[in-house]
C-alpha cells in the first residue's frame, strides 16, 4: 500500500519500495509514484564480498585475460532487436572487481586493460570526442557538503546568482568560443529557486550569435528533483541529460560528509534517477566524487547503479563522470581528501568502467590537467569540457580562479583543446543530432549497444568540426582541421554515405549550418 511519508523515514527503509516521498523545499512532490528499495540499487555487501573474493584473482593473468576477452565480445549486442532483458553487455560485479584488483605493478597486464578499454570505446564511439562547457548560474547553497567550496557555511566566497539577461551574456561568450553544448549548474537554496533555474534555461536556449552561434544541447547538473519537477524540466523542451552525482555510494561515509541539510538524505538521492525516468527524463548521468571513500568500492557501486537503471528502465546512464576532489577556497577537507586516488588507480578505475559499461559516455572535466586528460582519452574517455570556469558569471569578466566550486587544472583555451585533440588523431564534436531527432533514452541505448552509433556520429562530428573551423578557429587550427577532415572522410567505407558526407561538407563551406544524419 502506498503511503505518503515525511523525509524522516529511517526506520522504514526496509519497506521503502512501498513508500512515497514528499520531495524537498526546493523541489516539492505533487505526484504519486512507487520507488525501489535503495538497498536494491546499491548492495554494499555484494560489493565488499566481490572485492574480498577477487583479491587474488587479479594476479591470475589467464583469468584476467579471459575477462578482457569477454569485455571485447560483450561490447555490443548480438541481436539488435533484443529487449532490455538482454544484459550481456559489459562485465559482472565480480569480473569488474577482478580487474580492479590487478596490481598496478603488473604494468603489462594493466596495459592490456587500457588497450581493451580503448578498443571498446572506439568500437562504439569511434575517434570522436564530444566537447562542452559548464555554466554556473548561482552558488547559493544550504547543503553541508564538507568537501565543497559552495557549501552553505563557507563564508570565504562571494555568493552570486545570474539574472536571465546575465545568463544570456554568459552564453554569448561561450558561443563565441564555438561551444554548442553546455552544462548548467546551480546550488540548492531558496534564494535561487527551481523556477529561477527554469527561467535561466529559457534564456540560455534563446541566444543566437553570428553565423552558427547557438546552444544546441543543454545538460543540467542541479539538486535532486521530484517527479513533478522532472516533468516540468522535460516540458521545457531544451534539456538533454540530467546529471547528479551520488558523491559517495558508501552510506556511512555519505552521512559523515553530508551532516545536515537537504542533501543529507542518502535514500532520496540514490532514488533520484528512478524519479527522472518516471518523470520522462530518459537521459541521465551520474558519478562518484573520488576521494571520499575507497575508489574500488565506488567503481563497483557505479556499475550496480548502471545495472539497476538498465534492468528496470532499459536505459543505463547516458554518461558517467569521474571527478577527483580538488582544492576549494575555505574548504580544508578538499586539500586533504580522506581517500586520495593516485593517478595509476584513477586510470585503472576508468578503464575498468569502460569495459564494464561499454555503451556510456565517459566524462573528464578540467579538474584534471591537460597531460592527464590526454592519457585518459587513450583508455576510454569520450567527452571533455573545454575552457571551463566554475565561478558564477566568470566568462564575461576576469577572475583569480580561486572562488569557484573547485580548482581547475587545465587552463587551455577552447581553440587549444580542439587543436591538441586533432593533433592526436581525434575528431572534436559538438554534435547534438541524437537529442534533436529523438534518439534518446532506450532508443539511444539500443543504438549505442548495437555499435551502430558510430556510423552517424562520425560524419556528424565532422560537420560540427567544419562549422567550428570556418566560424571560430585560429589559422593554425583551421589548417590541421581541414587536413583531418579530408583524412576522416576517406575512412567512411560506405560509398553512398561518403558521398553524402562530402555533399554536406560542401554545403557547410558555402554557408549552410546545422546539418546532420
Amino acid at each position: 500500500m502506498l503511503a505518503s511519508l515525511s523525509r524522516s523515514y529511517g526506520k522504514l527503509r526496509a519497506d521503502v519500495s512501498k513508500t512515497l516521498f514528499t520531495g524537498t523545499k526546493w523541489s516539492p512532490e505533487h505526484d504519486k509514484y512507487e520507488i525501489p528499495n535503495p538497498d536494491e540499487i546499491i548492495n554494499e555487501n555484494e560489493i565488499n564480498e566481490a572485492l574480498v573474493e577477487t583479491r587474488d584473482y587479479g594476479k591470475d593473468k589467464a583469468r584476467v585475460r579471459g575477462i578482457l576477452e569477454k569485455a571485447r565480445d560483450r561490447a555490443t549486442l548480438k541481436d539488435a532487436v533484443a529487449g532490455p532483458s538482454e544484459f550481456l553487455l559489459g562485465l559482472s560485479i565480480q569480473e569488474a572487481a577482478t580487474l580492479l584488483n590487478v596490481p598496478i605493478e603488473d604494468s603489462n597486464l594493466i596495459q592490456e586493460i587500457y588497450d581493451t578499454a580503448f578498443f571498446i570505446k572506439n568500437r562504439i564511439y569511434g575517434n570522436r570526442i564530444v566537447l562542452f562547457a559548464p555554466l554556473y548560474v548561482a552558488n547559493f547553497c544550504q547543503c553541508s557538503c564538507t568537501y565543497c567550496g559552495y557549501r552553505g557555511t563557507n563564508t570565504t566566497i562571494e555568493r552570486n546568482k545570474l539574472t536571465p539577461e546575465q545568463v544570456k551574456r554568459e552564453v554569448e561568450f561561450l558561443e563565441k568560443m564555438g561551444h554548442k553544448r553546455i552544462l548548467m549548474l546551480t546550488g540548492e537554496h531558496p534564494t535561487y529557486t527551481f523556477d529561477n533555474f527554469l527561467e535561466a534555461l529559457k534564456a540560455a536556449s534563446s541566444v543566437k550569435t553570428g553565423k552558427s552561434g547557438e546552444i544546441r544541447r543543454i545538460n543540467v547538473e542541479i539538486p535532486t528533483l521530484s517527479v513533478t519537477d522532472f516533468k516540468r524540466l522535460k516540458a521545457l523542451g531544451c534539456v538533454g541529460t540530467y546529471t547528479l552525482f551520488q558523491e559517495t555510494y558508501h552510506r556511512k561515509s555519505f552521512k559523515k560528509f553530508h551532516p545536515y541539510g537537504p542533501k543529507a538524505d542518502y535514500d532520496y538521492r540514490i532514488t533520484c534517477m528512478d524519479r527522472a525516468q518516471i518523470g520522462k527524463i530518459d537521459d541521465v548521468g551520474f558519478g562518484a566524487l573520488l576521494g571520499l571513500y575507497d575508489h574500488k568500492f565506488e567503481g563497483l557501486a557505479l556499475l550496480q547503479h548502471a545495472k539497476h537503471l538498465d534492468e528496470k528502465f532499459g536505459t543505463g546512464p547516458h554518461t558517467i563522470s569521474f571527478p577527483r576532489i580538488r582544492p576549494a577556497t575555505g574548504t580544508p577537507l578538499s586539500e586533504h581528501p580522506p581517500h586520495v586516488v593516485n593517478d595509476d588507480d584513477f586510470k585503472r578505475l576508468i578503464a575498468v568502467l569502460r569495459c564494464a559499461v561499454p555503451y556510456t559516455g565517459m566524462i573528464i572535466s578540467t579538474r584534471e590537467s591537460a597531460k592527464m586528460r590526454k592519457e585518459l582519452l587513450k583508455i576510454g574517455i569520450s567527452q571533455i569540457s573545454a575552457a571551463s570556469s566554475t565561478e558564477v558569471g566568470s566568462y564575461n569578466k576576469s577572475t583569480d580562479g580561486k572562488k569557484g566550486q573547485f580548482s581547475i587544472y587545465d587552463h587551455r583555451s577552447a581553440d587549444e583543446v580542439v587543436r591538441d585533440l586533432m593533433k592526436d588523431g581525434y575528431v572534436p564534436s559538438w554534435c547534438t543530432a541524437c537529442y534533436r531527432l529523438g534518439r534518446t533514452g532506450e532508443a539511444f541505448m539500443k543504438w549505442a549497444k548495437s555499435g551502430e552509433i558510430h556510423n552517424n556520429c562520425h560524419p556528424n562530428a565532422m560537420f560540427t568540426l567544419a562549422e567550428y573551423l570556418i566560424d571560430y578557429a585560429s589559422e593554425e587550427t583551421k589548417k590541421i582541421g581541414w587536413e583531418l577532415i579530408a583524412k576522416e572522410v576517406q575512412n567512411i567505407t560506405d560509398e553512398k554515405r561518403r558521398k553524402a558526407t562530402l555533399r554536406r561538407l560542401d554545403l557547410i563551406k558555402n554557408g549552410k549550418r546545422d546539418l546532420y544524419f
